[in-house]
């Protein structure tokens, strides 16, 4: 190339001389090189100084969870029934005799014991037939005594020939004759004794009075009746002794409260597994009765009676359990919840009830890491005894597991310990 052309050209290169017809293509370029540049610039600021900021991660919240630890302890094993507390013996105490009831000599509600007097009925008609009973006796064993007075004096002249044996013989007959008056006479005596001892009314039992059922003044009868319309008093035959009934009315109704009966009916099945440990009943079993309204313990007795047959309609069998009741918390007619222990179950693990949750693939429970986080492990439960399950694995004795508050959970969440709502 010439030299000058190639001087020409490096000038031209070097923007030392811009050839006229080149000099807008130059223009052009730089205006696009500035151009770009500027949008650098534009978007380099907008990055720094105008872009969102990245969302924030969500916040975890710990859940709020009560808790408990599995422990280790001996479970009794029972069975539980309502039971219905009675009486060990109820008396509906009659009137024997016939006549007026004087007065009613225990307040109501108040102790007794056996052979104290309840109640008086008039004695003056008693008096008076026995005092007719005894003046015939003693009339008719004056004749007795006559009649062998005779019988010895004609058997003396018997021995001498001086009277007929027929004599004698009617004499015996007398005497015979007038010792069965006196016989009758003493029975009469003795039954008019015992009308007499009837007046005064006395309790069976060792037990507690009731509320009164007839008030002082009032007729009352041997067949259970209540008057207040005079009659006249008839005594007991002796030889037809009272049955009083059940729809009779009594005077009062004594209740024996220590010891106190608990009547109750467990399933056939139960009452098979209860025959099979005490030994068909011979051994007294463990019995307790809780109130039906607080749960307290209101005593412990033994179960040692149970029926005979087993309901048909019911498939039920009808057990009765012995109370001492020294402290009077059981009452008749009360109902009561009745807990028989069967064995107990020595050193096993254990956790409240509510701490096991149903799932689809069973029984399973949140347990509570050092780190304040939750896993949910399976568990088998081998025995639930009221609000105590006995855990035969899935947790170990000092773990720390959830009893509230597990609606919400999943394995891992976080959870803070709150105290047990009381």
């Amino acid at each position: 190339m010439d030299t000058r052309l190639r001087s020409a050209f490096d000038d031209v290169w070097t923007g030392t001389i811009v050839p006229p017809r080149w000099r807008p293509a130059v223009s052009r370029w730089r205006v696009l090189l500035v151009g770009l540049g500027l949008v650098l610039v534009l978007a380099l600021v907008w990055v720094l100084f105008f872009r969102a900021p990245p969302p924030a991660a969500p916040k975890v919240h710990a859940v709020p969870v009560t808790v408990a630890k599995a422990t280790v302890a001996d479970v009794p094993v029972s069975i539980t029934a309502l039971g219905a507390a009675q009486a060990w013996t109820s008396v509906t105490v009659l009137a024997q005799v016939s006549g007026k009831l004087l007065s009613v000599n225990v307040p109501e509600g108040s102790e007794v014991q056996a052979g104290q007097v309840i109640a008086q009925i008039d004695p003056a008609p008693y008096r008076a037939v026995l005092m007719q009973a005894e003046g015939a006796l003693k009339r008719d064993e004056a004749l007795l005594a006559d009649a062998r007075i005779d019988l010895a004096r004609y058997r003396a002249l018997q021995a001498q020939n001086a009277i007929a044996s027929q004599t004698v013989d009617t004499q015996a007959a007398l005497v015979q004759q007038d010792e069965g008056t006196v016989l009758l006479d003493q029975g009469t005596v003795a039954a008019a004794n015992v009308n007499l001892g009837w007046c005064r009314v006395v309790s069976p039992v060792t037990g507690r009075v009731g509320v009164r059922l007839v008030d002082p003044g009032n007729l009352v009868s041997s067949s259970g009746s209540v008057s207040s319309t005079p009659s006249t008093a008839a005594a007991t035959s002796s030889s037809a002794p009272i049955s009083g009934s059940s729809s009779a009315t009594g005077i009062v109704i004594v209740n024996q409260l220590q010891p106190t009966a608990v009547t109750f009916t467990v399933p056939e099945g139960d009452f098979q597994r209860l025959s099979d440990v005490s030994n068909g009943f011979r051994k007294p079993m463990v019995t307790k009765a809780f109130s039906q309204e607080s749960g307290e313990l209101l005593d412990t007795g033994q179960l040692s009676i149970a029926d005979n047959r087993v309901d048909p309609t019911t498939g039920s069998v009808e057990l009765k359990a012995r109370f001492p009741n020294t402290a009077e918390k059981l009452w008749p007619g009360q109902f009561v919840n009745v807990q028989l222990t069967l064995q107990v179950l020595p050193r096993v693990t254990t956790i409240p009830v509510n701490a096991v949750n149903q799932g689809p693939n069973g029984s399973f429970l949140y347990v509570v890491g050092a780190n304040k986080t939750v896993s949910m492990r399976p568990v088998t439960v081998a025995w639930t005894q009221g609000t105590t399950v006995v855990v035969k694995s899935g947790v170990r004795a000092g773990e720390t597991v959830v009893t509230d508050g597990q609606m919400i959970l999943k394995a891992g969440s976080p959870v803070r310990i709150i105290p047990a709502a009381k």
